[in-house]
């Protein structure tokens, strides 16, 4: 079992133990109307000075008051230990139903009780109505909760009170104090990305000296770009995050780079798949990049967007409501992308596609080359590596000269030629397989054949 899996249990077992007592005295206040029961103010929560969990950390990074930490545990107890509230389906014997101060729901599959706002500011404060009124402001967006997205209100049904809406722990800090890993959501309609990795190294990535210096300058401000906005006093000086432009042929290393770049620094990317996103529902863009952005705010995530020129393009002239949303969803875009802290790649095969307004928000803008005939050269002596064995005849460096292939086409032959020589049987790669995988390449990109 992790090690983090085995601390974080002990610390919301703790967690868990002072909320009950609270919630048990808050009870006994109100409804018992029992003067001598302790003030829930007094019941302290669990000491976690020397606490090495993940879940401790957490209170720590964000200095959790005591009543911060105790709606971090009444939105993890659903989960956890959904038994614990079920004293509160506590019928009201004036009125034979719940109790109105205790709020909460039930859900549509689960049988417990599922708390609100309301539930959590009555435990709180009781019928105070002045620090109730204090309390609501933990749930406003200003607040770390929401900033963050540790958890929040859902939105309660049309005329009802705000604090109806249930109380939600985020997926990500679910995952991270019980678990202890990183949530990776799974790509789907509900989230349109897919996280990208590679067993590649920066060796197998083949670019020009240029190139690879620009690389190592979104690496570096990977690494330091925090120490510069902070410890540098640049936070007033420059906007947050870093915006890099990819431009270049199809195969040139565009995607390998974005990858390796994540990998090096240890952060997961993450591919938008505009399809997914783009909608022909005025609003439902703006909600789909809003999601992908709010959790990758919170994960430190990098953003890639590949063919970006197919939403960021050009922007068109305003002659129906069609254009005016389109135009709408770029200014969207442009703003959250200049309000992400961490870093957005747009990669696209024709930079003069996108819009103008693009380009001056970048830092960097990288352009990627086909290989010259070095480049080239070294692609291939890379792709043929153990068990494959070339054939005597084959002459790799008459290949790279005569004909100009990209990386990724190079990567296309060596598994058409792989492939025939496994049909064979043979783990020896024949000059005519290679010839003929070239041929097939050409082909896709229209060019003459030889």
């Amino acid at each position: 079992m992790p090690s983090s899996l085995i601390a974080n249990s002990a610390t919301a077992d703790n967690e868990l133990r002072w909320f009950s007592e609270v919630a048990v005295a808050r009870g006994a206040i109100s409804f018992g109307q029992d003067a001598q029961e302790q003030p829930i103010e007094t019941i302290l929560p669990p000491d976690i000075t020397n606490d090495t969990s993940l879940y401790a950390d957490t209170i720590r990074k964000f200095h959790m008051s005591f009543e911060e930490r105790f709606i971090l545990a009444l939105a993890l107890i659903p989960h956890l230990r959904p038994e614990m509230l079920d004293m509160l389906f506590l019928k009201n014997p004036a009125t034979d139903r719940l109790y109105t101060e205790l709020g909460g729901q039930k859900g549509t599959v689960h049988n417990g009780y599922l708390p609100t706002g309301e539930t959590a500011v009555f435990l709180l404060a009781g019928y105070q109505l002045r620090q109730r009124i204090e309390l609501m402001a933990l749930f406003d967006e200003n607040h770390y909760f929401y900033r963050h997205n540790l958890l929040k209100l859902q939105s309660a049904a049309p005329g009802e009170p705000r604090l109806s809406g249930a109380l939600a722990i985020s997926a990500e800090y679910l995952t991270l104090l019980t678990t202890g890993e990183s949530y990776r959501p799974d790509f789907g309609a509900g989230f349109p990305a897919k996280r990208l990795t590679t067993s590649l190294e920066w060796s197998d990535l083949v670019v020009s000296e240029d190139i690879l210096d620009e690389l190592d300058e979104v690496r570096v401000w990977l690494q330091h770009g925090q120490a510069l906005l902070n410890d540098w006093g640049f936070k007033g000086k420059v906007k947050p995050g870093f915006r890099v432009l990819f431009s270049g042929p199809p195969g040139t290393g565009k995607t390998l780079a974005a990858t390796l770049l994540g990998k090096s620094v240890h952060r997961d990317l993450y591919r938008i798949d505009l399809s997914m996103v783009v909608s022909k529902y005025i609003g439902e863009t703006e909600k789909n990049l809003a999601n992908v952005f709010d959790k990758a705010e919170n994960s430190e995530w990098i953003l890639f967007f590949d063919e970006a020129d197919a939403l960021f393009g050009k922007r068109t002239s305003t002659s129906d409501a069609h254009d005016r949303h389109a135009n709408q969803e770029v200014s969207y875009l442009l703003q959250r992308i200049e309000d992400f802290p961490g870093l957005v790649i747009l990669a696209t095969n024709f930079k003069s596609n996108l819009d103008e307004a693009f380009a001056r928000r970048f830092q960097l803008s990288i352009n990627f080359q086909k290989p010259d005939f070095e480049q080239r050269l070294r692609l291939w002596h890379n792709a043929f590596t153990p068990p494959c064995e070339l054939a005597p005849e084959v002459n790799l460096e008459k290949i790279a000269y005569e004909h100009e292939l990209t990386g990724a086409a190079i990567m296309n032959v060596l598994r058409y030629c792989s492939l025939r020589a496994l049909e064979k049987g043979t783990t020896v790669i024949a000059s005519h397989d290679i010839l003929r995988g070239i041929r097939k390449e050409m082909q896709k990109e229209g060019k003459n054949v030889f």
